[in-house]
């Protein structure tokens, strides 16, 4: 069963969400990620760790929380997750798109990644739908929410297949996108030189009438 709404991704904030402070390299913090009043969603919350102990009663109860390291974003972290960005944002477009039949592909990328040290189980919750497991990008800090299906052990090869498929597809894509883009300047110098042999026949008519023209009077002449 799909989640009640589609989660969207949220990465982590820059200062405290009660006091407005921001946060500093290295300073732990909490995440924590409740249900959204407003939807069937959720909303994602940072805290600095005074104001997660201090916090008014008033707020409602976290759906899931943890404690966090916040880390300044470089550069080159930011290139390094370009390059990686297949299968997250394969990952990412799924959990957007929040349709019943790819939890199980969801599911596999979740793991997928957390083995290759991209992401990290934050925490999990039981609920009538089933355990939602709660994944946190190491260096972005974004968040995904994924539906653990409890895939049958004789099933889990056929799903690895599939979201193969789905990987191969979007690389398959790129590269049709590609040859397009290269066919498309031969095309046009293709056409130019038709336009370059057309114009001679065009000149030529011409000339020949004249010619015709010329023999046609000497005839008369004689």
């Amino acid at each position: 069963m799909a989640l009640p709404e589609a989660w969207s991704i949220k990465t982590r904030a820059h200062q405290c969400a009660l006091t407005e402070t921001k946060f500093e390299d290295q300073q732990e913090f909490y995440t924590a990620i409740f249900p959204d009043p407003e939807s069937s969603g959720y909303l994602r919350m940072d805290f600095s760790i005074e104001a997660w102990e201090d916090r008014p009663e008033e707020l409602m109860k976290p759906f899931s929380f943890w404690k966090n390291t916040y880390e300044v974003a470089l550069h080159e972290e930011k290139q390094e997750v370009v390059t990686k960005e297949s299968a997250e944002e394969l990952l990412s477009r799924l959990i957007e798109e929040d349709q019943e039949h790819t939890e199980n592909a969801r599911y596999i990328l979740a793991v997928m990644l957390e083995r290759k040290k991209l992401l990290k189980e934050t925490d999990k919750q039981q609920t009538p739908n089933g355990i939602l497991r709660i994944y946190e990008h190491k260096k972005n800090g974004e968040i995904y929410i994924v539906l653990d299906p409890n895939i049958p052990l004789d099933q889990v090869e056929q799903v690895q297949k599939e979201v193969s498929e789905l990987l191969d597809g979007d690389k398959k894509e790129e590269e049709e996108e590609e040859e397009e883009e290269e066919e498309a300047p031969e095309k046009d110098n293709n056409s130019e030189k038709t336009d370059d042999t057309d114009t001679p026949a065009e000149i030529e008519s011409p000339e020949k009438t004249e010619e015709d023209n010329a023999t046609d009077s000497n005839s008369e002449t004689e």
